[in-house]
């Protein structure tokens, strides 16, 4: 059953017209009450009032995240504060928070869209689902709060951490979905079987994950795991929060709600679209928002469009799972390397654990890539010859896929620090 089925199985040539008159609104907005947009069209001599077609898009300036910390807090509003009635901002850890506003429509256009997710993946009104991402200025929770409110779900907003508690409210509370980062469902996984709970006597059926990338490998893990539907989804504050894209139940992409946001994508070095299909920079235009629209918004994200029709019959266009950024992109030895990349090859390895760290150090000029995997306790145990032998299988496939050669050194399991949140995969000791 679809959320929206009008809106999101609307013919192609029906959304365009929708996304141009939108697109048309907006401009007229940041042109009349935002100064920084106002500036920059003059700058490029385009005139907002004289967009007629999508293919303009590219005329258009970009907007980076140093544009919104250099106008911290409120500077792109685009209407008075009296008129926000909601505020987030992120966490701020790599300089200036960049701040988001919300109108009264803008939260009910938020919920809508995640609400279009949750009911893309199955969640009903008879769900239980149990919220373990951060509230506070973080939209990760609230927006899957409200969405999950929206269907009419029973939402347990237990927020994020104390995980022995969030097992006890799962079995006790009779969670049906769960929501939170892909590293921390694992953790759950692995305490669980730790504590000898039976995962089928829990009534989880549907797993929502986002906020860091995970592979197609994890996803069958924490499936296999917890005994679930798991689905990606993705947001980002900047342009809206949850509920810009997520996966239907036929996990094949995320679909974007195209109604709402513009989508291109581009070579970060170049600026230019890439061909249909290839990977590139996401770029995101919003279409509705009233307090904080924003122009052609460069997410960092890499990902790539998928062109093929979706068996669920929505007709807005899916993005394969974001595999990285570009900020987070390592240069080994002069080759680009992801750690999505990594995992990838882990995964398939039979007695690795899902839990590994790359470390990045400078000996000499040269870059030196360390992988340090968990292992089962068994292979700790073994022959020092069959250490090795897994030691050398694992190089062999890492230097085969990345163009490189790299360390590996196994560890014992749970010798890795778990994350309650994002799991910090990488540590770079070069001084760059």
């Amino acid at each position: 059953m679809y959320w929206d089925e009008t809106k999101e199985c609307m013919p192609r040539e029906n959304l365009e017209q929708v996304q141009l008159e939108r697109l048309q609104s907006t401009l007229y907005r940041v042109a009349t009450h935002v100064p920084f947009y106002r500036k920059k069209f003059k700058e490029l001599k385009v005139d907002p009032d004289g967009f007629r077609s999508l293919e303009g898009l590219r005329n258009l300036p970009f907007t980076t995240k140093d544009d919104l910390r250099n106008n911290y807090p409120y500077g792109l509003f685009a209407v008075p504060l009296r008129d926000v009635v909601r505020v987030h901002a992120s966490s701020g850890t790599t300089g200036i928070a960049t701040v988001v506003g919300y109108t009264k429509n803008d939260i009910k256009n938020w919920a809508d869209m995640v609400a279009r997710v949750l009911t893309a993946t199955g969640v009903t009104k008879d769900d239980v689902v149990q919220i373990a991402f951060g509230y506070g200025l973080f939209t990760g929770g609230f927006g899957l709060h409200y969405g999950s409110e929206r269907i009419g779900a029973s939402v347990i907003p237990i927020s994020s951490g104390n995980t022995k508690r969030q097992i006890q409210i799962m079995q006790d509370f009779k969670t049906t979905t769960l929501i939170c980062t892909p590293s921390y469902a694992l953790l759950l996984a692995d305490k669980m079987m730790e504590m000898n709970i039976n995962i089928n006597a829990l009534a989880l059926r549907y797993g929502l994950f986002g906020g860091e990338p995970w592979s197609e490998e994890m996803r069958r893990e924490i499936s296999s795991k917890l005994n679930i539907i798991a689905t990606d989804n993705y947001g980002l504050s900047e342009v809206m929060g949850p509920g810009v894209a997520g996966e239907c139940s036929q996990c094949n992409g995320l679909h974007i709600n195209e109604d709402h946001f513009l989508v291109e994508v581009i070579n970060p070095d170049t600026m230019e679209p890439v061909e249909p299909g290839d990977l590139g920079e996401l770029v995101f235009t919003t279409l509705t928002k009233e307090a904080f629209p924003v122009i052609r918004y460069r997410t960092r994200d890499l990902a790539r469009l998928l062109p093929e029709p979706c068996p669920c019959g929505r007709t807005f266009r899916r993005m394969s799972r974001v595999i990285g950024r570009t900020d987070d992109m390592l240069i080994i030895k002069g080759v680009n390397v992801y750690p999505m990349q990594i995992e990838s090859i882990l995964f398939d390895i039979k007695g690795t654990e899902p839990h590994y760290q790359i470390v990045v150090e400078r000996e000499g000029r040269l870059d030196k890539v360390t992988v340090l995997v968990e292992v089962m306790e068994s292979i700790f145990f073994d022959q020092m010859k069959k250490q090795r032998q897994l030691i050398d299988h694992i190089k062999k496939k890492l230097t085969s896929e990345l163009g490189i050669d790299v360390d590996v050194k196994l560890v014992e399991e749970k010798t890795l620090e778990r994350f309650e949140g994002k799991a910090k995969r990488v540590i770079d000791k070069r001084n760059l």
